[in-house]
Parts: C-alpha cells; structure tokens; sequence
C-alpha cells in the first residue's frame, strides 16, 4: 500500500470523525493474484458517503491517462474499469491525486469527482494541476490531509 492510500485511508476517517458523521473508509488487502477495483472504499448508510476513491500520487504537474492509469489483461482501461465498477456497486466515486514537487517542495492534493474525471478522459490525454485545483482540496496539516467538505 502506497503512503498516499494509507493517508487517505486515515484523512477520510478523520472526517468522518471529525464530523460525527457515520462511517468508515479502509483499504482492501492487495494479493498479486485478485485484482483490486479501486484503492479505498467508505462504507456508510449515508448515500453521501458509500464511495469509492481511487488514489494517484504523481510527480509533476499533470495527470496523464496513458501514463498514470493501466489496462488490464482484457485491455480495459482503469478509467472505464471502475466505472464500471461504480456502476455495479452503486457507490459514489472519486479520484484522490498528489502532486509531488520534489524535495523540499510542498505537496498538493485533490479530490475530483468520478463523472468530472470520465468527462476529462473522453476529451483529452490528460488534466493539469490548474483544472483540479477547481475541485476539491485536501488541506496539508502537520497530520496528514485533512478533508472538510466532500461535495462542491
């Protein structure tokens, strides 16, 4: 499990928490031989918050889907994957991304709704930092990210 997934794993707790809100978001454990439709999942009886979030941690400052997703062995691209996925499972979806600067530079992270992100990828090869700092922002603090709002 990447650092990013287990950060977000605890952000999204923390919001849940933070929030009295019920909930709870955890990670799958990860085997070479099943695959795994998407990075973190939230359980909750509100609609609100049974999602599903995918997690990206890139260098750089856009996010290029030939690069940054995968095919699987049926040559089905990660976008349509989890969608389809979403679709089956009736969950909320979402793209967690970090942007890493290099050392000594301050991270940033976003969160983009899932319909937000299809409509990118029908259109082109790839978003820039300035379109996802439209979205959702994961504040950076001495914890971790913390999440304050979930819809815009």
């Amino acid at each position: 499990m990447s650092d990013f997934e287990r950060e977000m794993v605890t952000c999204l707790n923390r919001f849940f928490e933070a929030g009295k809100r019920q909930g709870f978001a955890y990670r799958l454990k990860q085997s070479k031989w099943s695959s795994q439709y998407v990075d973190v999942l939230m359980d909750s009886l509100d609609p609100r918050y049974y999602c599903a979030i995918e997690c990206k941690s890139i260098r750089g400052r856009k996010l290029y889907f030939s690069q940054h997703f995968h095919s699987d062995r049926n040559h089905v691209h990660q976008v349509d994957g989890i969608s389809s996925f979403l679709s089956r499972t009736g969950r909320r979806g979402y793209l967690a991304i970090e942007f890493r600067f290099g050392s000594g530079r301050t991270r940033e992270a976003y969160l983009i709704p899932w319909e937000s992100l299809v409509r990118f990828y029908r259109s082109g090869p790839g978003i820039g930092i300035d379109e996802f700092r439209a979205f959702i922002t994961l504040q950076r603090t001495p914890d971790g990210y913390l999440l304050t709002e979930l819809e815009r």
